[in-house]
């Protein structure tokens, strides 16, 4: 079961990632950061659960910043550094 949601939440990560490289969708849009947020929050909490600091703390800084992003966005700002 750890396995399927670590799985999960790359998958939530991936796509967007993948289709920002691709062109298909911007870094700075709300589907982008949505996902991002939510497949870093999924391996976040996995990580905390599981004892596994590190990642822990890339997955929980990467969800911060992604919600950051996604308040700017929502709220009609470019998130910071934003081109």
């Amino acid at each position: 079961m750890e396995q399927a949601v670590q799985i999960f939440g790359s998958i939530l990560i991936l796509i967007p990632f993948a289709l920002a490289q691709w062109g298909r969708t911007s870094a700075h849009s709300k589907g982008y950061l949505t996902l991002n947020l939510c497949g870093s929050a999924v391996l976040a909490a996995q990580a905390g659960l599981t004892s596994q600091w590190g990642f822990l703390l890339l997955e929980g800084v990467w969800a911060i910043v992604s919600f950051f992003g996604l308040i700017a966005v929502l709220r009609g700002r470019e998130p910071r550094g934003a081109h």
